[in-house]
């Protein structure tokens, strides 16, 4: 556990190599990362998804997925890079550069506990930053991993600093001379980093935090698509992933009582394992047993204010990490505007549309939501009444693509979004006017 003297030393490290990282050049600075993602082709990225399955408890399949989107964060955060902090030209006098901010902070978190670090560290490396970086308490032999490889690939010491630690490390990294730091995690967390940082405008803050995200079910022309994205929305990575339906909303009627009914079923043949089971399962087990705790809490919770829950229910997964995909009916009961952080999803039903689209857009958060349905006009209205960093229409909430940005408003985020858009808050724009010689700017003084 890194204490507050690692901590400073790991930042003085990255104050030292950062200028000469910087002054290497960004082509030579891509050959390191390239030959990153090219030791992710083999055994090393093997290796990386058992690890992430083992400590996160994710299924290899997932695994394989988030080791391929580690690898193919480099090409894009490359292209992102020319694209975004371009040098430019507008006259033979004025022009327009980018610089590093210097030393970047990168605060991980579990869920996705090499690619979304990942995808601040390498736009962060690419603009010349040096990088201190603290995962989750909950991942660290991921995150060591990780690191090993960027040095395996050729990145020179001081350049990238892992410390490995509690909250108590986070906070020392905040109060360090760092001049940016990215976050990806809890919106309770995300407001005491605001709030510790009140009052030092010099360093960049990137928030991404949570969602309670909708999805509304406006019609449907194929029964088990539909059923696949809800699905997909509500329960993948365990319902550990920011973007994850937690409210979904079905229109009352014959129609909505089909979706519902096969919903439900889907949910209940959903497979849940350990990530070494075969066959292998769709859900693995949240993080923890406290995690797990929290989220069968919730359900009780729900249930004894009114809430009917639809899906089978295990007793034999209490004091386990384990939690079954869970679906409550809620028509009726007051939900709270909160993220729950497992595999559950509230139902609620409407008469028409337009209700439905205020409830979707009736909460404190703006990450995700989603919209199933055949007409366009819809998800014209529907995308112009909720407020989201990211809105789909017959996807899931789930999907997003590596090609555009990623983040979320209200408490979701600070308009910093990640994705495509990292390499904006990973170095500052310098406008410049030049002369050859003085003499050419001089004109009468009046």
């Amino acid at each position: 556990m890194a204490d507050q003297t690692d901590v400073a030393d790991a930042v003085e490290a990255a104050q030292r190599a950062q200028p000469a990282w910087d002054a290497l050049g960004f082509d030579r600075r891509v050959t390191v990362l390239e030959r990153f993602a090219a030791l992710l082709d083999g055994e090393a990225g093997v290796e990386l998804a058992h690890l992430i399955s083992a400590e996160a408890g994710k299924p290899r399949w997932e695994a394989a997925t988030e080791v391929a989107s580690v690898k193919g964060k480099v090409a894009l955060s490359i292209e992102a890079y020319r694209e975004r902090t371009s040098s430019l030209e507008v006259s033979l006098i004025a022009s327009l550069s980018h610089r590093p901010l210097g030393v970047m902070g990168v605060l991980g978190p579990f869920n996705f506990p090499a690619h979304l670090p990942n995808g601040q560290i390498v736009p962060a490396l690419l603009a010349g930053n040096a990088v201190v970086y603290k995962p989750s308490e909950l991942t660290p032999a991921v995150a060591i991993a990780h690191v090993a490889l960027l040095a395996e690939a050729g990145l020179p010491a001081g350049v990238l600093n892992l410390v490995v630690g509690d909250r108590g490390a986070g906070e020392a990294l905040v109060a360090a001379s760092i001049d940016g730091l990215a976050f990806t995690g809890s919106v309770g967390t995300g407001r005491a980093l605001h709030r510790a940082l009140a009052g030092r405008p010099e360093v960049l803050l990137a928030l991404e935090m949570g969602g309670n995200n909708p999805l509304v079910v406006a019609d449907y022309d194929d029964l088990a698509a539909a059923v696949n994205v809800m699905v997909r929305s509500a329960f993948t990575t365990a319902g550990q992933r920011c973007t994850c339906a937690r409210r979904i909303y079905v229109p009352r009627g014959p129609e909505g009582d089909v979706l519902l009914e096969a919903f439900v079923a889907q949910t209940d043949q959903l497979r849940v394992g350990a990530p070494s089971d075969a066959p292998e399962p769709f859900l693995g087990p949240v993080i923890s047993v406290a995690a797990a705790d929290r989220v069968r809490s919730f359900v009780a919770d729900m249930e004894a204010a009114g809430a009917q829950l639809l899906t089978r229910s295990d007793d034999s997964l209490a004091g386990t990490a384990f939690v079954r995909p869970t679906i409550l009916s809620t028509e009726g009961v007051a939900v709270p505007d909160d993220e729950v952080f497992g595999p559950v999803v509230t139902v609620d039903r409407f008469d028409d549309l337009d209700t439905a689209f205020a409830s979707a857009a009736d909460t404190a958060y703006g990450l995700a939501a989603g919209l199933i349905g055949t007409r366009r006009e819809d998800f014209d209205r529907f995308l112009h009444t909720v407020k989201a960093g990211v809105v789909n229409w017959n996807a899931p909430t789930t999907g997003a693509s590596g090609r555009l940005p990623f983040g979320g408003v209200g408490a979701s985020g600070n308009h910093r979004p990640a994705g495509w858009t990292t390499a904006d808050f990973c170095a500052y724009p310098t406008a410049t006017v030049a002369h050859d010689s003085v003499t050419e700017s001089a004109s009468p003084l009046p």
